[in-house]
């Protein structure tokens, strides 16, 4: 019983999404239907303009950009499909194994040009609607490509007037939160360096900060979709700027999310209980501290777009004096002053 509970629940996690769709979404996608319903009706006529409403409900999408994709590749595929059928028809008749070799064909020519998914898709689809209607002729194929193209414009033209999404705000939360957690990882440092922790503390700290990566990349993926949706959005302009601030500091986070992961491994794996008397280990701690407090001022708390806040300098900037350490101790303490020093390199980069 409790293996098939697993199962159904498995299927039905298949069929349903994390999230809904913005309540604004779906008002745009009937809008969208609606509004291609009645234009292909007045304009084109006589069949039901079942294509101009597909178009519609396929084009609106999360953002412009992929709006404009999809009324593409959807104009392209129906165009090909319409073309295709006609002329099966044509050739053949109307016989009802056409429209099994309509399909066949639309999947041999989709993949023989190496159409995109969308499209490879629209184009057997396409066929077999014409196909089944049973009217296939030059002009209704005229008729349902313009109807397509017609409501492919008419989504694109709504979801670009009314309210393009600005996903900036998603960007904005994971960039900070990886900075965030990577200040936490830098403090957790400091800690090891300053007092006795034992090595089952240090070994989760090494779990923690394993969990920086999939963070670096929640926060890559955020802003390649915030970019996104800025394309070709009017609403964009202003959002621009800081988006280029985020993909910037990415690359300089993720330079650090290798420093850190790197320290945390040192101290794990050379770490001892007198580590922490070692004269140096004390200023290393220090700077460990300055630089979480550097990190929350480049990322965390600066406003949006700006590199450092402008009322409030880095602090990184203390030499450190180091005397001869235990010889037990030189090769982690040499590799936390490397690794330290580039950690400086990256917060003080303009």
């Amino acid at each position: 019983m409790a293996r098939w509970h697993q199962r159904t629940t498995a299927w039905v996690g298949r069929i349903r999404a994390t999230g809904r769709l913005p309540f604004l979404q779906v008002v745009k996608i009937s809008v969208a239907a609606i509004a291609s319903w009645f234009a292909a009706d007045a304009l084109i006529a006589e069949e039901p303009p079942i294509f101009a409403v597909i178009a519609a409900l396929i084009v609106v999408q999360p953002s412009v950009n992929q709006s404009l994709g999809r009324a593409l590749e959807r104009s392209i595929g129906v165009i090909v499909g319409v073309v295709l059928a006609t002329g099966i028809s044509l050739l053949f008749g109307s016989a009802a194994w056409i429209i099994l070799v309509a399909v066949v064909l639309s999947v041999l020519l989709a993949w023989a040009l190496r159409l995109s998914q969308q499209t490879s898709n629209q184009i057997p689809i396409s066929a077999m609607l014409v196909l089944a209607l049973g009217a296939a002729s030059p002009i209704y194929a005229i008729d349902r490509i313009a109807e397509t193209v017609l409501g492919a414009a008419i989504a694109f033209v709504v979801n670009l007037l009314i309210v393009p999404p600005v996903l900036v705000e998603p960007a904005r939360r994971e960039v900070k939160a990886l900075a965030e957690e990577l200040a936490r990882s830098l403090e957790r440092l400091a800690v090891a360096s300053s007092e006795p922790v034992g090595r089952g503390a240090l070994q989760g700290h090494l779990v923690e900060v394993r969990l920086l990566r999939p963070m670096l990349a929640r926060a890559q993926a955020a802003v390649l979709t915030a970019e996104d949706s800025l394309a070709l959005n009017w609403r964009g302009g202003r959002h621009r700027g800081e988006l280029e601030g985020y993909d910037a500091g990415l690359v300089a986070l993720g330079v650090l999310v290798t420093r850190v992961s790197g320290m945390t491994r040192t101290m794990r794996d050379h770490y001892d209980d007198s580590l922490h008397r070692e004269p140096v280990m004390g200023q290393i701690a220090a700077e460990l501290r300055r630089a979480a407090h550097d990190l929350r001022i480049r990322y965390v708390l600066a406003a949006p777009g700006d590199a450092v806040a402008s009322d409030t300098g880095p602090l990184l900037t203390a030499p450190l004096v180091v005397v001869s350490p235990h010889p037990e101790h030189w090769v982690v303490i040499g590799s936390m002053l490397e690794d330290l020093r580039r950690v400086h390199e990256e917060l003080t980069a303009e």
